[in-house]
């Protein structure tokens, strides 16, 4: 008999026989003639547990009995704990199969096939573009950000399904995928667009840099996995190395990723202090903190509505301790953070556990973060960076505002 059958039983008869002590001959592995004395405490624990999962157990047993076609055991206790997780109504908090777990944790290795898109649920329970990464096959379709995706190859999905919504959108290299998004135009009305999307192998190179003018250096981060810092560290130090006498730090459309890494370079530029601090349901606080190791060149920092999560961890570091200049517009406003836990069996779950505060105590979520110096991007310009400086108004203003600091220096 199995140790959880064994258990059940337990339970049964305690709830049966209606008193505090009794002998179990054959439900454990003890000697035949061995009493265990069950204290009232000990029962009323035992009866508690089985009147909390006496209903799933019956239900679980009517299915395998009754339930028209076959039925799988381990998809069964996948549907029970995925449902555990979205009774939370918290749509960053979910169960994930062990397939499921691998596909969510190749995102921050930095390798996948897919399209190239980082969504997010919306409060209108709709799966939100919050930025397609850059030379991406979903950035050369045109998706865009605040883009809704609602239907894929002709299936309709919700936000409350998001991780099998991202499954099926992602496969192998060469192979295609139809979306349906939802897109409003300038006038404020909806419309759907069909879009046909090849595959790609996903290499995500995070870190571009080059040298602008006047010795202008310039890094674009488009997310933070686990080679972002070291990439980031590597042309950091070949600009300097070169003479740059101020940094342009791009964070324009990057959804985020791993919070360590967003700390690790929020280091480089802030000195002594906090980057960022979190707080649990009971008040228990962790802080991230810089060390007195810090370059001095000037910082101007690019953001808008894409930038979201880690991203805004170091943009709400750099403007609360008076770093760096931001410019652009508004952040998304993810200011919670979520728990990994990979189970025995290779699956897992993540579950929203903290908020995060800025230096000064300011939690964005849902709000985001202002920038310094608001410039609005044209909605006709699709290419930024130093290949566009001509249109790109927000890198332009960046470089204005780093030589009145540099000309002051």
């Amino acid at each position: 008999m199995s140790k959880k059958k064994a258990t059940t039983r337990i339970i049964l008869l305690l709830l049966i026989t209606n008193i505090a002590t009794f002998t179990i001959s054959n439900l454990l592995p003890i000697p035949l003639n061995k009493k265990v004395i069950i204290s009232k405490d000990e029962y009323e624990q035992l009866a508690t547990v089985y009147k909390k999962y006496s209903k799933a157990m019956t239900i679980e047993e009517s299915i395998k009995k009754n339930f028209l076609k076959d039925v799988n055991d381990e998809r069964l206790m996948d549907g029970q704990l995925k449902g555990m997780l979205e009774s939370l109504k918290d749509p960053y908090s979910t169960y994930m199969s062990k397939s499921e777990f691998d596909d969510f944790m190749e995102h921050t290795k930095g390798v996948y096939g897919g399209i190239g898109v980082i969504v997010s649920p919306g409060e209108d329970n709709l799966i939100t573009v919050v930025s397609p990464i850059e030379d991406t096959p979903g950035e050369k379709a045109g998706l865009k950000t605040g883009d809704k995706i609602i239907k894929i190859d002709g299936e309709e999905f919700t936000a409350d399904k998001m991780d099998a919504a991202v499954k099926v959108m992602k496969g192998k290299p060469g192979t295609e995928v139809n979306l349906t998004i939802l897109r409003k135009d300038k006038d404020g009305k909806s419309n759907n667009i069909d879009l046909k999307i090849k595959r790609e192998e996903i290499r995500l190179k995070t870190v571009k840099a080059e040298m602008l003018e006047d010795k202008i250096g310039y890094i674009k981060i488009t997310s933070f996995d686990d080679l972002t810092y070291k990439d980031f560290k590597k042309e950091f130090d070949i600009l300097a190395k070169d003479g740059a006498q101020g940094i342009i730090l791009d964070l324009r459309n990057n959804p985020g990723g791993l919070l360590d890494v967003s700390a690790d370079i929020a280091d480089e530029f802030l000195g002594e202090g906090t980057i960022v601090y979190t707080e649990d349901k009971n008040g228990e606080r962790e802080y991230l903190k810089s060390d007195k190791k810090k370059t001095d060149l000037p910082l101007v920092m690019l953001v808008n509505e894409g930038s979201a999560s880690a991203s805004e961890i170091l943009a709400g570091a750099v403007k609360d301790t008076e770093r760096g200049v931001l410019v652009g517009t508004k952040t998304f406003g993810k200011g919670i953070v979520q728990r990994i836990v990979k189970l025995p069996d290779g699956s897992g779950y993540k579950m929203t556990v903290s908020e995060y505060f800025t230096p000064k105590g300011t939690n964005i979520h849902n709000i985001g973060i202002k920038p310094d110096v608001e410039v609005k991007l044209p909605e006709e310009v699709q290419i930024t960076g130093p290949e566009n400086l001509k249109e790109d108004v927000q890198l332009k203003k960046g470089i204005e505002i780093m030589k009145d600091t540099m000309n002051k220096k």
